[in-house]
C-alpha cells in the first residue's frame, strides 16, 4: 500500500516549492490561532504488509478508476463499432466460460470426495462388521492423516494463498486491495486438490468457501489469458487488461462458486451482491446471473448422468440438496415463539462463535509463525483428534431398536449413507450418533435435516453432536488446508435447531427437520451476518415456499442480535489479516475530523512538474514508496482573476507509468512539450495497464539524468479531488463508492504562492485504526460527545 514515513520527509520537498521549505519546517501547532481542534501526537502511518491466505505479502491498491490520459482518450475515440461489439461479446463469452468451468470443477470435486470418502467409510464398516474395532480406527485415522497431509503439504509448500476459504481476500480485492498470488494457476490447482483431500479426510470443513475462491481464480485467469508466465496474447483480451473489468469477472466467479456449492443460482448472485462485492451495477447483475445459470445447467446434467450409477458412489450423495417440496409446512401463531427463540439463539451463538474463533486464529498464528513443519503438524493433530472423536463417540451411544414399520433394508444399514447406521449394534438396532458422525459432512446434513424422523435421534446424542462440532468448528478452521465455514456452521446450527424441535414437539406442528433447517439458517446469519442471500439459498435448497416467512424472521432476528455484539466473521478475519478493507459506514467520530488535518499528519506531498528532469524522477522513485504523484505546471498563463505566478494542477501520474518511461528511455534533450504522435509511437494504452516493473530494475546513465520527460500525455487529467475542509467521513464514502486509489486534497484558498495540492489520501489513510493512532483524542468517548 502507499506507505509514508518520516524517513522520506526531506525527499518529499518538490523542487518547485523550494521557497516554501522554511515555512514548512515551522510547527503549525505553535500558533494557537491555527491550532487544530484535535492535536496529533504522531504521524499518520500505515503498514503495507498483510496476511494473504497463509502468506505475508506486500499489498497495494487497485486502479479501479479510469486513468484518463491522452493515450486512453485516443484509444477510446478510435474504437469502431466492431471493436465495441467485440468488447461486449468478450465479456459475455468469459461469463459463459466462468460458469462452465466452475460447474465442471465443482462436479469433479464432488465426484472425488464422494467416492474417496465413501470407499474409505465402507472399508471402516467392513472392519466393524468383523468386530475388528481397533483396526477400523487405525484405518480411518491413517487414511485421514494421509489426506490431510496431502492438503497441508500442498498449501504450505506450493501455494500458501490456497489455505483457508479465500472469501475474505476476495472481499478485499473487490474492495480495491490487490492480494498478490491469490488468483494464480498454482493457487487454483492446490485449492482443487487440497479441498478434495481435506474434505475426504473427514475434517469439519466444507468445500463451499473454496469453491468461491476457485470460481474467482478461474475468472481471473480467463481475464488475463492464463497464468502469468504463459499468457495467451490474444488481441481481444487486451480489452480485459485493466482492474475494472477483472473486478467484474471475479465477481461473476464468486457468484458461480456459491451456486456450484449449493445449486442456488439466484442465491449465488445475491451472495456476490450482499457479501463480497463493493461496487455493483445492472449490467454486472445480468452477467453474474448468466454465469450462475450455466453452472446450474452443468451440475444438473452431471446429476442426471450420475443418477444411473455410472459415477461410483456419487449418486448416493453429492451436492447438499434438502428437498421438502412434498412436506406440508403448517404453523400456527404459537409457532412464532420458537421461531423467534431460534433467531435469538442463532445471533448469540453466532457472536460467541466469532469471538472464540478470533482467539483460536490468534493462537494458530503464533504456532504458524514457527515454520512450515509446525503448520503441517498442527493440521495432522487436528485430523487425528477429529478421527478419534468421529470413531470413538458413537460407542458411548445406546443402540436403538428399529421401527417395525421400516424395511430391513432401511434399518439398520451398514453402507456409507442412510439414516439408521448399525455400527456396533446387533441386528434390528441402530446407532443414531454413528448415523451423524460416521459419514461424510454432506450426508450428515441430510440426516439431521431429515423429516418424519421425530423419534430417530436421542436428545443427548444430538447434544453430543452439537458440542463436538462446536469444538471441531473452532479448532479446524485456521489450519493450513483449504477450508470453508458454511458447512461447519450449518451442522452446528442444525444440531441446536433439532434439539429445540425435540423439546417443542408436543407444542408445535413444525417438523424437527425443519427446525434443523431454521437453526442452520439462524447460526449462519448470526455469524456471517447475511440475510437476503441466505434466505434465497435456503429457499432453493428446500424447494418449499411455505418456509419463506419463518426463514425471513429467523434471519432478521439472528443478524440483529449478532450485530449487537461483534462484527461478522469475515470482517474479523479481514482485521486479523491486516487487509485495509474500507467499511460501508464510516465511524461517527470521522465527522469531527477534516481531510486537511489528515494531510497535516502526513509527510509533505511529493509533486512533479509537467516537464520534469529525469534525475528528479529517479530520486523520487528511489526514495519514496508513493504510487501516485500530482503533476503541476509553474508559470502558466494566468486566467482572469489569478495573479501572475499561479500554478496549475495538471493531474496525477502513477509510479508504474514513470517506471515505464524510464525503461523505454522516453527522454528529451530539451525542455518542451511533445506532440500526440510522439507518445503513441512509444506507448500503447494496453502497456500502461501493466503494473509490472520496479525502479531497481531500471538503469539510467549520468547523461540521461540531465534529460527531461514530458509527463503531460501520461498524466490522468481528471483525478478526483476534495477540498481540505471536507470531513473524513464524507471523503471515505466517496473513496469507497467510486473505487479510488488516490484522492487529492485541494487548498481552501487560491492565491499566488499557495500550492495547488496540499495532500493525497490513500486507502491506508482512511482506515480507522491508523487515524486513531495519529489522533488518540478521538478514542475518548467523552471527547467525542463534546465534539458532537
Amino acid at each position: 500500500m502507499e506507505e509514508h514515513s518520516n524517513h522520506y520527509a526531506e525527499a518529499a520537498i518538490p523542487q518547485n516549492m523550494e521557497g516554501e521549505v522554511e515555512s514548512e519546517e515551522r510547527d503549525p501547532e505553535s500558533n494557537s490561532l491555527i491550532q487544530p481542534l484535535l492535536k496529533r501526537n504522531r504521524t499518520l502511518s500505515s503498514n503495507p504488509l498483510a496476511l494473504v491466505g497463509a502468506k505475508v505479502s506486500h499489498i497495494e491498491s487497485l486502479d479501479y478508476e479510469i486513468n484518463e490520459n491522452d493515450l486512453f482518450k485516443h484509444d477510446w475515440r478510435s474504437r469502431s463499432k466492431v471493436q465495441v461489439f467485440q468488447y461486449i461479446l468478450l465479456k459475455w463469452t468469459l461469463a459463459l466460460l466462468i460458469g462452465l468451468l466452475t460447474g465442471l470443477i465443482a462436479t469433479l470435486i464432488n465426484l472425488a470426495v464422494e467416492n474417496i470418502a465413501g470407499y474409505k467409510l465402507l472399508a471402516v464398516v467392513a472392519y466393524i462388521d468383523e468386530d475388528r474395532y481397533l483396526m477400523g480406527f487405525i484405518f480411518l485415522a491413517v487414511t485421514n492423516l494421509l489426506f490431510t497431509a496431502v492438503a497441508a503439504v500442498l498449501c504450505v509448500c506450493f501455494a500458501p494463498t490456497a489455505a483457508g476459504p479465500g472469501i475474505p481476500e476476495i472481499k478485499a480485492y473487490l474492495n480495491g486491495v490487490d492480494t498478490p498470488n491469490m488468483f494464480g494457476a498454482s493457487t487454483l490447482i492446490v485449492k482443487i486438490v487440497g479441498s478434495i483431500g481435506a474434505v475426504s479426510a473427514g475434517l469439519d470443513l466444507g468445500k463451499e468457501g473454496p469453491l468461491v475462491h476457485i470460481g474467482s481464480c478461474i475468472a481471473s485467469l480467463l481475464g488475463q489469458g492464463g497464468p502469468d508466465n504463459y499468457r495467451v496474447k490474444w488481441h481481444w483480451l487486451r480489452y480485459m487488461n485493466n482492474d475494472r473489468d477483472r473486478r467484474d469477472l471475479i465477481t461473476c466467479g464468486a457468484a458461480s462458486g456459491v451456486c456450484a456449492a449449493f445449486r442456488s443460482p439466484v442465491g449465488g448472485v445475491l451472495f456476490a451482491l450482499e457479501e463480497v462485492a463493493t461496487w455493483w451495477r445492472s449490467a454486472l447483475l445480468w452477467r453474474t446471473f448468466f454465469s450462475t445459470a450455466i453452472v446450474v445447467v452443468v451440475l444438473r446434467a452431471f446429476i442426471e448422468i450420475c443418477s444411473t450409477g455410472e459415477c461410483g458412489l456419487f449418486g448416493e450423495g453429492g451436492l447438499i440438496m434438502f428437498d421438502v417440496s412434498t412436506v406440508t409446512v403448517t404453523y400456527r401463531w404459537m409457532d412464532i415463539v420458537p421461531v423467534v427463540v431460534i433467531g435469538i439463539i442463532g445471533g448469540v451463538l453466532g457472536s460467541l462463535y466469532n469471538y472464540f474463533l478470533h482467539k483460536v486464529l490468534r493462537l494458530y498464528n503464533l504456532i504458524n509463525q514457527k515454520g512450515k513443519i509446525h503448520k503441517i503438524l498442527l493440521s495432522l493433530v487436528v485430523s487425528l483428534f477429529t478421527s478419534a472423536c468421529l470413531y470413538g463417540l458413537p460407542f458411548l451411544a445406546k443402540c436403538t431398536p428399529c421401527d417395525p414399520s421400516l424395511a430391513d433394508s432401511v434399518c439398520p444399514t451398514n453402507g456409507r449413507s442412510g439414516n439408521f447406521k448399525q455400527f456396533n449394534c446387533p441386528d434390528g438396532y441402530y446407532n443414531d450418533l454413528a448415523t451423524l458422525l460416521l459419514t461424510t459432512n454432506d450426508d450428515a446434513v441430510r440426516n439431521i435435516f431429515s423429516t418424519n424422523t421425530s423419534t430417530e435421534y436421542h436428545p443427548l446424542n444430538v447434544l453430543i453432536f452439537f458440542a463436538l462440532y462446536c469444538i471441531l468448528g473452532l479448532f479446524t478452521f485456521g489450519i493450513a488446508v483449504p477450508s470453508g465455514l458454511f458447512l461447519p456452521i450449518i451442522l452446528m446450527g442444525a444440531a441446536y435447531g433439532r434439539m429445540l424441535g425435540i423439546a417443542m414437539k408436543s407444542y408445535t406442528d413444525i417438523d424437527q427437520g425443519l427446525y434443523a433447517v431454521l437453526g442452520a439458517a439462524s447460526l449462519m446469519a448470526g455469524s456471517m451476518r447475511m440475510t437476503v442471500s441466505l434466505c434465497v439459498i435456503f429457499l432453493e435448497l428446500t424447494n418449499n415456499l411455505l418456509l419463506l416467512p419463518i426463514t425471513m424472521i429467523v434471519l432478521l432476528i439472528a443478524k440483529t442480535v449478532g450485530d449487537c455484539f461483534n462484527p461478522s466473521i469475515y470482517e474479523i478475519i479481514l482485521h486479523l489479516k491486516g487487509l485495509p478493507f474500507l467499511d460501508a459506514h464510516p465511524e461517527p467520530w470521522m465527522r469531527n475530523l477534516n481531510v486537511g488535518e489528515l494531510a497535516d499528519a502526513k509527510p509533505p506531498v511529493v509533486t512533479l512538474r509537467g516537464i520534469e528532469k529525469v534525475e528528479w524522477i529517479v530520486e523520487v522513485l528511489r526514495n519514496t514508496t508513493h504510487n501516485g504523484f500530482p503533476v503541476v505546471d509553474d508559470a502558466v498563463v494566468p486566467s482572469v482573476g489569478l495573479a501572475v505566478g499561479a500554478t496549475e494542477l495538471h493531474g496525477i501520474i502513477l509510479r508504474a507509468h514513470l517506471v515505464q518511461v524510464l525503461k523505454k528511455k522516453w527522454f528529451l534533450k530539451e525542455r518542451r512539450r511533445t506532440e500526440e504522435w510522439e507518445v503513441r509511437e512509444k506507448f500503447t494504452a494496453v502497456e500502461l495497464a501493466e503494473r509490472e516493473g520496479k525502479i531497481e530494475e531500471v538503469a539510467v546513465t549520468s547523461d540521461e539524468m540531465e534529460m527531461y520527460v514530458d509527463l503531460h500525455p501520461l498524466t490522468n487529467t481528471t483525478p478526483h479531488t476534495v477540498i481540505e475542509s471536507m470531513s473524513v467521513a464524507k471523503a471515505m464514502v466517496l473513496f469507497r463508492q467510486v473505487g479510488l486509489r488516490h484522492l487529492l486534497i485541494l487548498p481552501k484558498y487560491e492565491a499566488a504562492g499557495v500550492p495547488p495540492v496540499v495532500g493525497i489520501l490513500t486507502r491506508q489513510d482512511l482506515i480507522a485504526y491508523n487515524i486513531l493512532n495519529a489522533f488518540p483524542h478521538l478514542k475518548n468517548p467523552k471527547g467525542r460527545e463534546k465534539g458532537n
